[in-house]
């Protein structure tokens, strides 16, 4: 996508203005990782700031998947502060482990024993992935997903459900290997497949179960809404596994995740209060004929 720096000031104003629907914010903000760049990294990182954890936690993930060695200081920044939440930080240390770079692997050497479990293990898997990069002559196989996103683990080569299902729930097992056998049975995208996947939202810790709420928004398929559901109502849930949960609905977007979201607009968890909001947004894009989600640099052009 091709933007001039005023353009790229403007969508960032977007982004940083609290008066903003949060639905607007986030828009600018896709479209700053979708520009890419020092000016858009810039623009994301001025917004750390911001009250909302949801906000600086798709920040963090922008800034990972955009894979710019630039955005390396700000996450680290990030990952290191107390005082930003504990999915902000872990979401920050995902990004590094996305970059790649191994000159980060002492800092998250260092916080991979960080006393938020969700910071600690962030940080373990961002080490695990660096190394199997390191170690494999074709990275670049890692790469391919096909939904366009940067992973924090490589899949397996397997297509038997049942043996990766066996690696998913195995809480005594690496998660890295889990995290593995999670994106191998997202990519067979079967039923079984996917219904394996849902049994993971009862198996683990909250990093983990937020992730497979992830990788079910990303299949957007029917069957895992009453799974989802299940979480999301689920109040003594981790508020990050429910916020994930929410956005997943968000994605799938059938008339019963309108309904179902619409009921957490005042749930008592900010973020996930938010995370409807968001995924509402999404739920009308799907059903919409809008051509693209991350639309600001459109708008302030028109």
């Amino acid at each position: 996508m091709e933007a001039n720096g005023g353009q790229i000031q403007a969508i960032g104003r977007v982004l940083n203005d609290r008066n903003r629907p949060l639905k607007e914010r986030f828009r600018a903000l896709f479209t700053l990782r979708n520009i890419g760049g020092s000016g858009a990294i810039e623009q994301i990182r001025n917004c750390f700031n911001d009250e909302s954890a949801l906000l600086k936690h798709e920040l963090a993930y922008c800034l990972g998947q955009m894979r710019d060695p630039g955005a390396i200081p700000v996450l680290v920044n990030v990952l290191k502060n107390a005082a930003q939440e504990p999915m902000v930080r872990h979401e920050a240390g995902e990004a590094l482990g996305a970059i790649g770079e191994p000159k980060v692997l002492p800092v998250l050497r260092e916080y991979s024993k960080d006393p938020v479990a969700e910071v600690a293990e962030t940080c373990q898997l961002a080490l695990s992935r660096i190394e199997w990069l390191r170690l494999n002559d074709t990275p670049e196989n890692f790469e391919k997903s096909p939904y366009m996103s940067v992973d924090p683990a490589p899949p397996l080569d397997s297509t038997d459900v049942e043996a990766l299902r066996c690696i998913l729930l195995d809480e005594n097992g690496s998660l890295f290997d889990r995290y593995r056998a999670m994106f191998t049975l997202r990519n067979l995208r079967t039923r079984e497949s996917i219904l394996a996947l849902c049994q993971g939202l009862k198996a683990g810790s909250a990093l983990f179960k937020h992730e497979i709420a992830f990788v079910l928004g990303q299949l957007q398929e029917e069957v895992a809404v009453p799974h989802l559901e299940a979480s999301l109502r689920d109040t003594r849930e981790n508020e990050m596994v429910r916020h994930e949960c929410a956005e997943a609905l968000g994605s799938i977007a059938t008339p019963g995740c309108f309904r179902i979201l619409n009921e957490y607009l005042n749930d008592e968890e900010r973020v996930v209060r938010e995370s409807c909001i968001i995924a509402l947004d999404m739920c009308e894009y799907e059903n919409s004929s809008e051509f693209q989600y991350a639309d600001t640099l459109a708008k302030i052009t028109d």
